[in-house]
């Protein structure tokens, strides 16, 4: 199978002869940082090409700031500047800047995903992400209820923002999927009730996911914590999976896979066993392998391989990824 064809089967429950071998969120600065000084080649630069490196599935992200003209995830220098109306329409100048230079970079992308060598996948910011980045997260929960006219006009100008480079997009390349960056649930559950979901995030879904859903573009929202009890609202409103199911928020990914059939999850393996040895690493790949096996479940590291991890402790990782991705289809 080619890459794209094995992940568009994966994520549609059908049959494959592996399952992909992915980093979703590649790896800290600190992390490559410790492992040059083990033996990493020094001159490896890019994450994509660190991952080539380790044999990992070949694909390349495209993030689409709403403060910056890049395609990786920066550090927004809008921090927490907004608390009235006023406040926005004065740093709005500021927001929403031209990606024509990162989209047309993705062109020869575009090639190697139409061969199936490479899947492309790109993240817009989501209707939690960016309010909360403006104004903070106390700002933002409180303007919930005393500013719904502030959120709903962010909302819609981010929603206009993403339909056109979605647009733009189209014209040079159609992602496999797309992520929609929210970090919306903690450790104890989602940030925001539903009410306030179905309020101010839901109604901004209904206008871009069918966009996605039209271009065959699966739409997965990524959120940290526990999204348990966030995943019926999601996928009520066309989300057909979520990223990174956090073990250390106690998640369970057979529960939701018991309760939500269809829906696509990527992530579950618990980044602080890496250091443990490898019969820990084995032990949590063996809690995995009944969820891999039911389809629609891409296993990798919940979150970053934390620095602490050696390069040595991640090679084990990496031989025992190979081992049970083809386990998982046998």
């Amino acid at each position: 199978m080619t890459h794209v064809g094995r992940f568009r089967a994966l994520m549609n429950s059908q049959p494959v002869d592996r399952l992909p071998r992915w980093e979703w969120a590649m790896w800290w600065d600190r992390t490559i940082a410790n492992w040059k000084q083990q033996g990493l080649p020094h001159e490896l630069e890019s994450v994509f090409d660190i991952s080539e490196y380790f044999g990992l599935d070949p694909y390349q992200q495209f993030w689409f700031s709403t403060t910056d003209p890049t395609i990786a995830a920066v550090q927004h220098h809008v921090e927490g500047v907004v608390s009235t109306m006023e406040d926005y329409l004065r740093v709005r100048p500021n927001l929403f800047p031209d990606h024509t230079e990162a989209i047309e970079s993705m062109r020869p992308w575009a090639g190697r995903q139409a061969r199936g060598e490479a899947v492309v996948w790109i993240t817009l910011e989501g209707y939690f992400w960016f309010p909360r980045t403006l104004m903070g997260f106390n700002k933002v929960s409180l303007a919930f209820y005393d500013q719904p006219e502030l959120i709903h006009r962010i909302n819609q100008d981010l929603t206009d923002f993403n339909l056109r480079i979605l647009t733009q997009v189209e014209r040079a390349c159609v992602p496999t999927f797309a992520t929609l960056a929210e970090d919306m649930s903690y450790n104890h559950g989602p940030m925001l009730s539903e009410r306030h979901f179905d309020e101010y995030v839901a109604p901004y879904y209904r206008q871009l996911l069918p966009r996605l859903c039209e271009r065959n573009v699966l739409p997965i929202v990524d959120t940290d914590g526990d999204v348990t009890a966030m995943v019926p609202w999601l996928q009520r409103e066309g989300v057909r999976g979520v990223l990174p199911l956090e073990r250390q928020a106690g998640v369970d990914g057979m529960k939701l896979r018991r309760q939500f059939p269809d829906f696509c999850l990527i992530g579950h393996f618990n980044k602080m066993v890496m250091d443990k040895g490898e019969e820990a690493l084995r032990q949590e790949f063996e809690r995995l392998l009944p969820l891999m096996r039911t389809g629609g479940f891409l296993p990798s590291v919940d979150h970053q391989t934390p620095p602490h991890v050696t390069l040595e402790q991640y090679r084990v990782y990496r031989r025992l990824l190979d081992e049970y991705t083809v386990r998982a289809a046998t």
